[in-house]
């Protein structure tokens, strides 16, 4: 029997990581895992994305956690040491599992093929009939609904966008709301939707706030002025303070993500960052020199 990793490992975290702590780790693992990320070796990239996934939905729940970090893996097994809501006897609710059955429930794990849009990475995720428990639906609502993935760029998660996808050979419009973040599920009802998403190539995000490097001369550090600072709305009119340090953070509020639930959007946060030259002409050398003998 294959021994399963230990899923702090597998995030990276320590077993006393805060809640906001899992959730980053989570997302940094899972972008940086991602199979379109890894298309020399696509197989091992889809398993080490499902450990990542699977480690996040056991240490992002308080009652999952607190049942691994009493019993480990063997909390979830079949007979194993975990009591959910209502204390179900026999050490857990799935204890009578065969197969590929837990309980009276079923979950697979698959990768699409075809034609589908979904490509690359689709799961039915076992965890979630744990959810039903804890949300007081019992079982009647932990019926199992068809899971998908999808890949989009970040600007469309931004934004929001339409999709016409194909479902079980049947097209459809799907609407992904703006403000999705990697990793959301969207349930169309008949099935549940992942969402990915491609990073950015200057945008770096943390929930609804966005990060942005700007590099600006080292003479307009010194002398303050105006540049034109990137954001997902397009550009804005920054002004640079005299003597700025390389390094400073300047917060735009209002000007991140939207909230996907709410109203109102994040902040964006622009790090200054002075650019040195390489290499500098005589002129500017002696410049330089100048200022060194003034003490600046």
């Amino acid at each position: 029997m294959a021994t399963k990793s230990d899923y702090y490992d597998i995030l990276g975290i320590s077993k006393g990581a805060s809640a906001d702590e899992v959730k980053k780790a989570y997302r940094k693992q899972a972008l940086e895992w991602h199979p379109d990320r890894h298309r020399d070796d696509k197989e091992a990239a889809e398993r080490r994305f499902k450990e990542i996934n699977e480690a996040y939905q056991i240490l992002s729940d308080p009652q999952k956690k607190s049942a691994y970090d009493q019993f480990g893996h063997e909390a979830f097994a079949p007979g194993g040491g975990f009591r959910g809501a209502g204390g179900f006897p026999g050490g857990g609710p799935f204890s009578q599992a065969q197969g590929g059955q837990w309980g009276p429930f079923t979950y697979t794990y698959k990768t699409s093929g075809g034609n589908s849009p979904f490509a690359g990475f689709d799961f039915g995720d076992p965890f979630d009939i744990f959810e039903s428990f804890f949300g007081g639906g019992g079982f009647a609502r932990a019926r199992q609904v068809p899971r998908y993935s999808i890949t989009i760029d970040f600007m469309d998660a931004v934004r929001g966008i339409e999709k016409e996808v194909e479902v079980e050979g049947k097209k459809r419009k799907i609407k992904i709301p703006a403000g999705v973040d990697e990793g959301s599920r969207i349930n169309f009802g008949d099935f549940i939707l992942s969402i990915n998403i491609r990073p950015h190539e200057i945008f770096e995000r943390d929930g609804a706030d966005v990060y942005v490097r700007v590099l600006i001369p080292f003479s307009l550090a010194v002398l303050g002025g105006q540049i034109e600072a990137p954001t997902v709305d397009g550009d804005v009119k920054l002004k640079i303070r005299p003597g700025t340090a390389s390094g400073t953070m300047v917060r735009l509020r209002g000007k991140g993500i939207p909230h996907l639930r709410g109203r109102g959007s994040g902040d964006e946060y622009v790090r200054i960052i002075i650019a040195i030259p390489e290499r500098l002409t005589r002129e500017q050398k002696n410049l330089i020199e100048n200022l060194r003998e003034e003490g600046l």
